[in-house]
């Protein structure tokens, strides 16, 4: 069934077209009771990223919550692992980061996290989604019993000493030269103070917020600016953050990106020498690389498979056991450490294999040539054109263009009004044939 409002990552849209002042004073309100459980004062953590709109958004989740009785604790600008990790420490009954992730300033979204700082079902969103669409004004709290808003001041602190406690209580990285790239966005102040604090020689760059400039050229979804600086300053290695902080990517010390794929194989491996993967595998979505499974093959590693989204991916890991998994955009999750992915963390952990493996970021982040892969958009007024009768026959024939030796994957994006398509194979003209065919056949039904 779809969706109104929630998608693969919260609620997202363009602000103050989609995400008005009144939609998310309703979000607030509708979540606020949704979460009433029990007699004790109930509390909701806000963070966001550094979107101008984030004011806005804030300031209307506040007259929501407090509306229906919950108070509030608000924490500016944060990382969206910090804030789900906060909603736990703080014994919080809701957690909500502002932020539409890695898409441009005039976007933005709402992400929700329980009292376990894990990401809501699918079934408690769709009772939100509900509530957000009745009149509430007979849910509303008397006046002596408003929620009350306040600032928290020592939040950063608290994120950067837990990001270092999950390496070994000696790990240092003295002698490192790092460039981070924040985005310009949620983690512009707490990345590089975690990385200075650990030894590193820090070079900052995306950290200059404007409430404009949130991932604009710089950030994970666009590292040039992070190669060439890397490459500039001879540097060791170079991570990318997006604009909320919660996938990141790295770039080699000749200025090369590597991608979520490699960094899981990266993890995976170094975790499976020193015994600590929980199940013999790890969970990725449909997107990432067949090199990636062939790798952890050879390791006698198992590669679990879900949709795409990071909150999927969490949910297989908790179902199954497993303690790693991730997507190839950069979602890394680690849930010895945390509930959802954590940029931050998960560059930790790599320059923690990188110190011990004393060999440079191009050959211990290289462990597999990644199989030619090609991903296209093509935009459509809605999903249903994948049932047109000439759609269907591009994908069969498609799928038999590439054989035994690729996979084709084809889905709705749950953030825009795109179909994604994408081949993988060891035949590139093969695997470009297939896309190509595939993007015509909807863009004439749609």
């Amino acid at each position: 069934m779809s969706r109104k409002y929630f998608g693969t990552d919260g609620i997202r849209g363009r602000a103050n077209s989609f995400i008005t002042p009144e939609l998310a004073m309703k979000i607030g309100m509708a979540t606020g009771l949704a979460f009433q459980r029990g007699e004790h004062r109930h509390r909701v953590v806000i963070g966001k990223d550094t979107r101008l709109s984030g004011y806005m958004i804030e300031y209307a989740l506040v007259a929501g919550f407090t509306a229906v009785g919950v108070d509030v604790m608000l924490l500016g600008p944060m990382p969206t692992p910090a804030v789900a990790m906060l909603t736990n420490s703080l014994r919080c009954d809701i957690g909500v980061m502002i932020s539409a992730s890695h898409n441009s300033y005039d976007d933005n979204g709402i992400k929700l996290f329980g009292p376990d700082g894990f990401k809501l079902s699918d079934e408690t969103e769709r009772s939100i989604e509900a509530l957000i669409d009745t009149d509430l004004a007979a849910s509303l709290a008397g006046s002596r019993d408003l929620g009350r808003a306040r600032r928290i001041d020592d939040v950063r602190a608290r994120y950067i000493e837990f990001a270092k406690r999950t390496l070994p209580r000696q790990m240092r990285f003295d002698g490192l030269r790092v460039v981070v790239d924040c985005a310009n966005g949620a983690a512009y102040k707490v990345a590089p103070e975690a990385l200075w604090e650990l030894g590193a020689d820090v070079i900052p760059i995306g950290v200059e917020p404007d409430g404009f400039n949130i991932n604009k050229d710089v950030g994970s979804t666009a590292p040039d600016a992070l190669s060439q600086k890397v490459r500039e300053l001879r540097a060791d290695i170079g991570i990318a953050l997006d604009g909320d902080a919660d996938r990141v990517v790295i770039v080699d010390e000749k200025g090369h990106v590597v991608d979520g794929d490699q960094l899981m194989a990266v993890v995976a491996s170094a975790w499976q020498d020193d015994g600590r993967l929980t199940q013999p595998g790890i969970v990725a979505t449909v997107m990432s690389n067949l090199g990636l499974e062939r790798y952890l093959g050879g390791l006698g590693l198992m590669l679990e498979r879900t949709a795409v989204g990071d909150r999927y991916v969490l949910e297989r890991m908790r179902a199954q056991g497993y303690n790693v998994g991730g997507e190839q955009s950069g979602h890394i999750i680690l849930s010895d450490f945390a509930t959802t992915g954590d940029g931050l963390v998960a560059a930790l952990q790599v320059l923690a294999v990188l110190k011990k493996a004393d060999k440079p970021v191009s050959e211990v982040c290289h462990r597999f040539d990644p199989l030619p892969q090609i991903l296209k958009n093509v935009r459509t007024r809605g999903g249903k054109v994948l049932d047109d009768p000439k759609v269907v026959t591009a994908i069969d024939g498609a799928r038999k263009q590439l054989g035994d030796s690729g996979r084709l994957v084809i889905r709705p994006s749950g953030t825009e009004p795109v179909i994604r398509v994408m081949a993988e194979g060891d035949d590139r003209k093969r695997v470009e044939s297939a896309v190509d065919d595939v993007i015509e056949a909807i863009s004439t039904a749609a």
